[in-house]
C-alpha cells in the first residue's frame, strides 16, 4: 500500500523525467554559462512550465549564480527546487462559511472530457471521509450517462444525490439541490455541470445562471467555482482558466490524470501566471486517488 506521498511521487514520474531528468542531464559536468541557461530555458518551455514561470526561473538562476559565484551546472537543481517551491507556496484559501451558512457549494466546471463526474465522486468520498455530510446535484442534464455515472458514485460514497429528467433546466436542478441540501443540513453540495467548450458564450451564461439561483436557494451561501483541468492539456490549460474565471470566477483548480502525463509542469505555470490555487490532484483511477494539493510535498516529490 502506497502512502499519499509515494502515490504522488509515482504519478509524477513522467513529468519528472520530462523536466528535471532532462535538466539534470544537461547540467552534468558543464559550466553554468549562457549556453547552458539557454538550454535549460528551452527544456522548461517544452515541459509546459510556461513562459512567465520559465523567465522567472532563469532570472533566478542568473541572480543566484552571480551572488554566490556559482560556476558549476550541478548547482542548478538546488536553485530550481527552491524557486519552484516559492512559486507554488500555499495561499490562504478557506471555504468555511463565514456566518455558519450551510452548505458550502462547489460548482464543478470544465471543458468536455476532463473527468468532472468521476472527480465529483472522488470529492464526495474524500469529504465524507472527513466527517462532512455531502450531497451531489446532477446538473449535467444533457448527457444521460452523466446522471447514471454520478448516481453510481453517490451510492459508492454513501451520499445523497438530487437528479432530474434528461433535458431539464440545469439551473432548476441546481436550485432544487441547494434547497434540499439546506433542508437536510448538508455541509457541502457538489454540483456536477455539463462539459462545455470555453468558447461557447451561451453555455458560459448557463453557468452564471446556476450560480445565481443557488444563492437564491441558500442566501448568503459560500459558492465556489472549481475548475477541472485535464493534466494532459499542458499550457493550453491557461486559456481555459482565463475564460472560466471571466465567466464565473475560479476559486481553485483540480488537476486530473496527473499520473498519465509528462505535462505536470503546467501546475508551475498556472501558479505563476494566474495565481489560482490548486486544490486537489488526481493520481490514479481508484476512488482514493485524489489528494489535496500540498505545494511542499509536490515540490519534494518532483525532485526526488
Amino acid at each position: 500500500m502506497f502512502t499519499p506521498f509515494e502515490k504522488l511521487k509515482q504519478s509524477l514520474v513522467k513529468t519528472r523525467d520530462n523536466l528535471l531528468g532532462r535538466i539534470s542531464q544537461a547540467v552534468r559536468r558543464r559550466r553554468l554559462d549562457d549556453d547552458l541557461l539557454e538550454e535549460i530555458e528551452q527544456i522548461l518551455i517544452e515541459a509546459d512550465v510556461g513562459v512567465k514561470a520559465t523567465l522567472r526561473l532563469i532570472e533566478s538562476l542568473k541572480t543566484k549564480a552571480r551572488e554566490c559565484k556559482l560556476t558549476e551546472g550541478e548547482a542548478v537543481m538546488a536553485i530550481l527546487k527552491e524557486e519552484i517551491g516559492s512559486i507554488l507556496s500555499p495561499r490562504e484559501i478557506t471555504d468555511v462559511p463565514p456566518d455558519g451558512v450551510r452548505p458550502v457549494i462547489w460548482l464543478v466546471i470544465g471543458v468536455n472530457g476532463v473527468g468532472k463526474t468521476t472527480t465529483i465522486g472522488k470529492l464526495a468520498t474524500y469529504f465524507a471521509g472527513q466527517g462532512e455530510k455531502v450531497m451531489i446535484g446532477a446538473c449535467d442534464t444533457f448527457r444521460a450517462a452523466a446522471v447514471e455515472q454520478v448516481a453510481i458514485w453517490a451510492e459508492r460514497s454513501g451520499v445523497d444525490i438530487i437528479i432530474s429528467q434528461k433535458g431539464a433546466d440545469p439551473a432548476a436542478v441546481a436550485f432544487d439541490a441547494a434547497s434540499a441540501a439546506r433542508a437536510r443540513g448538508a455541509d457541502r453540495l457538489l454540483l456536477d455541470t455539463a462539459g462545455r467548450l470555453h468558447t461557447k458564450t451561451n453555455l458560459m451564461e448557463e453557468l452564471k445562471k446556476i450560480k445565481r439561483v443557488v444563492l437564491k436557494a441558500v442566501p448568503g451561501a459560500s459558492v465556489y467555482s472549481k475548475l477541472i483541468i485535464d493534466g494532459t492539456t499542458g499550457q493550453n490549460a491557461l486559456s481555459q482558466v482565463k475564460v472560466f474565471t471571466d465567466a464565473v470566477g475560479c476559486d481553485g483548480i483540480i488537476i486530473t490524470k496527473l499520473d498519465g502525463t509528462a505535462k505536470g509542469g503546467m501546475i508551475i505555470g498556472i501558479a505563476e501566471e494566474l495565481k489560482v490555487p490548486v486544490d486537489f490532484v488526481g493520481t490514479g483511477e481508484k476512488v482514493d486517488d485524489l489528494q489535496p494539493f500540498d505545494p511542499k510535498e509536490f515540490t519534494e516529490a518532483l525532485f526526488t
